[in-house]
């Protein structure tokens, strides 16, 4: 399985942005992804057609939306289908990102009803999971990653491929706060999702890639990608500049 190397953007980047951050990425890579790894950028929607179009200049690589609708159409202000996303040359989109589930206030139920609906219409989805620093110390790791895997795959169509589907593991309390979680940490979480996601997937489960997220950085990029159970990682702010996401992708 390859390395699955993904870059959230958030609330960050024009168009014009994107591109010129896609296009020093290319010359970086010599226009093309390391052996063995595979790239997915997520991208704010204003610049979504425009980075997917300089994407297409790195081998391997691919473009997502940072969130999705589980529509085709209708009266959803602000709303976006998957067949827009398609449009726009995407094939991934994030679902369940911590800041969707707790500044934006989606459930775990809505998290699966994204995911579910964004599979069966022809993207490729990274469901995010994670718990907050106070379920982690009230001893309730497992059980919210348990409600999250099982809510957010409950309505996956079963002939999905495993390779449409990808796990991100964040510890909400290591995004964007400088923190990470230690190795053991990182291992011994891995592998109960790993564990989890047998249960709900079955067979598929270790064919999915398991990424983890929480102030990645080009100094321990490395080390965690070396770790069991870790197909990938989940970069935000590391991200945003060519040459610091080009150093992760290369670690």
């Amino acid at each position: 399985m390859k390395k699955l190397m993904a870059a959230n953007w958030k609330m960050y980047k024009t168009g014009a942005e994107a591109v010129e951050t896609v296009q020093a990425m290319a010359g970086l890579l010599n226009g093309q992804a390391p052996e063995g790894r595979e790239i997915v950028i997520f991208v704010p929607f204003t610049a979504l057609e425009r980075a997917c179009g300089a994407m297409e200049a790195i081998k391997g690589a691919a473009c997502g939306a940072e969130d999705v609708y589980p529509a085709a159409e209708g009266a959803f202000t602000g709303e976006i289908s998957p067949a827009m996303i398609r449009a726009c040359g995407a094939s991934w989109v994030l679902t369940g990102h911590s800041e969707r589930r707790h500044v934006i206030g989606e459930s775990d139920s809505f998290v699966g009803e994204k995911t579910a609906f964004a599979l069966a219409n022809g993207l490729r989805v990274m469901l995010c999971i994670g718990e907050t620093l106070e379920e982690r110390e009230a001893g309730l790791l497992r059980n919210v990653l348990e409600r999250q895997l099982k809510l957010g795959l409950k309505n996956v169509p079963a002939d999905t491929p495993a390779e449409a589907l990808a796990i991100a593991y964040e510890p909400v309390w290591a995004i964007g706060t400088g923190k990470t979680a230690t190795t053991d940490d990182i291992v011994e979480t891995h592998a109960i999702c790993r564990s989890l996601m047998r249960e709900v997937l079955g067979d598929k489960a270790d064919k999915t890639p398991l990424l983890y997220g929480g102030s990645v950085k080009p100094a321990n990029a490395g080390s965690i990608l070396a770790l069991d159970n870790v197909d990938g990682v989940l970069v935000g702010g590391a991200s945003l500049k060519a040459d610091s996401f080009t150093q992760i992708i290369n670690a």
